[in-house]
């Protein structure tokens, strides 16, 4: 049965009949997003790793981690968001097509563009370094210099949980020294040389890291010229893609 509509003193019709249309839609609005709550499963890390960002937000830390949007200054995370990876506890785990991109970015951010060559193959990412910017010709000692790099990809590399390799390769011009008898062993030693500064100065996890060396056996180029020579001459740093771990 209908309800009455109540007259006010004039004999008219009150004007705050649409409440009760409204209120009913308002509860019947609660009822439904709390049968879409009770239906959610809520993931804890992605939780906290929210309310921790928020609360860095409201007292104005600024990000002290590359994997955070950093509001304050502008700058962008190396490796992205959630939209971009997976949360694994409170680490992000970058999926492999945005790893590349990230690290890119990284690299133009931090003047490494023209020192660090970027690639990609079916092992990961590869950071490129020419011989000559790590050491003297023939030595496996690092330059004084090049540690200033190194520093910055170091700082990189702590922020991702993958596995690391690093490559020597020289080209294939014979070395016979009282340090080195052939270029496996020079490719080798700068390899070590490398990882130790990552593990020993840097402080970096060593059961992340490996070290192999081609000597001359892996060339990028043909080794005809001097150009294509010092091409060839060169250590990779590996950044081994998720499932590519050995």
């Amino acid at each position: 049965m209908p309800r009455k509509r109540k007259k006010t003193d004039n004999g008219g019709m009150r004007g705050d009949e649409w409440l009760n249309t409204y209120s009913d839609c308002i509860t019947l609005l609660l009822t439904f997003f709390i049968l879409l709550y009770s239906m959610s499963t809520v993931d804890e890390a992605k939780l906290r790793q929210l309310s921790k960002a928020f609360n860095e937000i409201m007292v104005g830390k600024v990000g002290d981690s590359v994997l955070k949007y950093n509001l304050y200054n502008g700058e962008v995370p190396v490796i992205g968001g959630e939209e971009e990876g997976e949360l694994e506890g409170d680490v992000i785990v970058p999926s492999s097509h945005s790893m590349y991109d990230e690290i890119k970015r990284f690299s133009v951010a931090n003047n490494l563009d023209e020192v660090v060559e970027i690639t990609e193959d079916e092992r990961g990412i590869i950071l490129q370094l020419k011989d000559s910017i790590l050491f003297e010709s023939g030595k496996s000692n690092l330059k004084s210099d090049s540690k200033e790099i190194l520093n910055k990809l170091s700082k990189l590399i702590k922020e991702m949980p993958n596995s690391i390799v690093i490559e020597g390769h020289t080209d294939n011009v014979p070395i016979n020294t009282s340090e080195y008898k052939n270029n496996w062993e020079l490719s080798t030693a700068r390899a070590l040389s490398v990882v130790e500064y990552f593990i020993s100065d840097k402080g970096l996890n060593p059961s992340r890291f490996s070290a192999s060396g081609y000597g001359e056996y892996k060339p990028l180029v043909s080794n005809t010229t001097i150009e294509n020579k010092s091409k060839n001459r060169r250590v990779n740093i590996l950044i081994v893609a998720e499932g590519k771990e050995r």
